[in-house]
């Protein structure tokens, strides 16, 4: 809810001055639309069709060749290649497609779109045959270049620069480059981010367009980050298959839409993924300009950016896994409720007097646990001893609970069981670990080591799974930060000196939670960037 109220899309009715623009909008990366914006262009009364536009168009640039995109799926047009053909095209040719589209609609008094039929379009064509049939509404002229600073070469209606002027609060920016979009019937573009700011202008006709965050790419699946068409969703917006893409069914919820009038202009920053419905007949001229992070990124700095980046992501998709909110925390807690037996197994969260308990030494025996505790190991135990007997009948693991000293694993089946649990409500143990205030955790886990070592070893050397070893570590951290170093000290020589070998159970812990944290990378790749792959497993030392 607060990161969507952050990211509220604006109107604004004044123009913002460059300098407010950079620091309140552009900054913030966020869209934001501008009623009115090019109202004072030449372009916007000079480019009308209804006034004579496509004539002037034509007067002016008709010579022009221009590349156009040639589609059979129009009305949508994909960005992928494999979706659609270049074709060189004379600018006048596609006037007069326009005109014709004009003189249809005043016919019949209808869409300019009249079918939607799907035909497989044909290039070698000439240009009368090209003007009949579903040719035109298949062909769309999209990013033309009017200006481009890196490829002059590929400029191809420079004479329309005059008919338009940068937005005054562009007036600074170093542009990238400024391109037409025409379409002479209603056209939709597929889902896609840019990987510039960008100001887009509709100049006659209108626009609704719809935007998503960047984070909210695992809804939009991104095509692979190493394809052509890495900044496209890999989404139909016709007939989407949630069977394949099941996260998509959200991405709605996540979005936000905005009508685009004659005159408007929507500031798209870099990043943000947006599908655009052009209506019939639509002019738009838009600017592109590299952001001051790209711009400023230093070259030989990209890889540590890259895992930090990586880092971060996953370290997101790890939060998700666990709850963080206190509710989430007790709705935990009523799932995995432990047997009162008539005590009041609230004493450790309800009474000061039990906070304020502390260490007795590092033998913590069974008579000193508050009820709370002690009912949380009774039921730790079981656990545990629940799973030993399940793999006993696989004859891996033989056990006769509650004779702790007969807890038994084979090497050859460690973590049969757990290896692959990776979500807190998958696993009980997990469930139950997290549920412990640092001072309950201390106590059951000494009480643990005091009273059934082997079970404890069990345990931790073999049917901890990777969110267990998470959520055990995580309240290794919290018992860092709520007990002094004394108290610290004492609970880890109690914790580690029930195993015969202690760097063993460290190495558990640690390979477990490395295994969490690699499921949640893999995931991230997967989300973020479309990348599926097999990532090698954390080294077992």
């Amino acid at each position: 809810m607060e990161e969507s109220l952050q990211l509220q899309i604006q109107r604004f009715e004044k123009l913002p001055s460059p300098t407010e623009f950079a620091s309140q909008i552009e900054s913030k990366n966020v869209p934001a639309v501008f009623n009115g914006c090019i109202k004072d262009w030449k372009a916007f009364v000079k480019w009308n069709p209804a006034n004579g536009g496509l004539d002037h168009l034509q007067e002016r640039v008709g010579s022009s060749t221009v590349e156009a995109m040639l589609s059979k799926t129009a009305p949508v047009f994909y960005g992928d290649i494999r979706s659609h053909e270049r074709v060189q095209l004379p600018f006048s040719t596609f006037i007069d497609f326009c005109k014709q589209s004009m003189r249809n609609t005043d016919s019949s008094g209808g869409s300019l779109l009249q079918s939607e039929r799907h035909h497989d379009a044909v290039t070698d064509v000439d240009q009368e045959s090209m003007l009949s049939g579903d040719v035109p509404q298949q062909i769309y002229l999209a990013q033309v270049p009017i200006m481009n600073s890196e490829d002059r070469e590929r400029v191809q209606l420079e004479g329309l620069r005059e008919d338009i002027q940068t937005p005054t609060f562009l007036e600074t920016k170093e542009l990238a480059s400024i391109n037409l979009w025409m379409n002479n019937a209603q056209s939709r573009s597929s889902t896609h981010y840019d990987p510039h700011h960008n100001v887009l202008c509709v100049v006659a006709g209108s626009k609704q367009v719809v935007l998503w965050p960047p984070s909210a790419s695992p809804f939009l699946y991104p095509m692979p980050v190493y394809g052509e068409a890495s900044n496209h969703s890999s989404i139909a917006l016709e007939n989407p298959d949630f069977s394949l893409y099941p996260r998509a069914k959200c991405s709605m919820d996540y979005s936000q839409k905005v009508i685009l009038h004659a005159g408007d202009a929507l500031f798209i920053p870099e990043g943000w993924f947006h599908q655009v419905d052009s209506d019939d007949l639509t002019i738009a001229v838009n600017f592109w300009w590299r952001s001051n992070i790209m711009s400023n990124m230093l070259e030989h700095m990209d890889a540590y950016y890259l895992r930090r980046i990586l880092r971060r992501l996953m370290d997101k998709e790890m939060n998700q896994v666990l709850p963080k909110a206190s509710h989430s925390t007790e709705k935990l807690k009523s799932t995995c409720e432990l047997p009162s037996n008539g005590a009041d197994h609230g004493c450790c969260d309800l009474n000061p007097a039990c906070k304020k308990q502390g260490l007795q030494g590092k033998d913590l025996k069974l008579h000193e646990l508050e009820p709370f505790s002690l009912q949380a190991l009774h039921e730790l135990v079981s656990v545990v001893h629940d799973r030993v007997n399940i793999t006993d009948q696989s004859q891996c693991i033989q056990s006769t609970p509650p004779n702790d000293s007969k807890v038994s694993v084979k090497h050859e089946c460690d973590k049969t069981l757990t290896s692959k649990l990776f979500f807190l409500e998958d696993d009980p143990v997990a469930k139950i670990l997290w549920t412990f205030d640092p001072s309950t955790l201390q106590n059951v886990l000494l009480a643990m080591a005091h009273n059934f070592p082997r079970t404890l070893e069990a345990l931790m050397l073999h049917l901890l799974s990777p969110v267990g070893a998470e959520v055990l570590t995580r309240k290794f951290d919290e018992v860092d930060q709520h007990t002094t170093e004394d108290d610290r000290n004492k609970f880890y020589q109690g914790f580690y000196g029930a195993f015969d070998d202690q760097f063993a159970a460290m190495d558990a812990i640690l390979n477990g939670k490395e295994l969490f944290a690699l499921q949640a990378f893999k995931d991230s790749l997967d989300k973020f960037l479309g990348v599926n792959i097999d990532v090698p497993k954390p080294s077992i030392r």
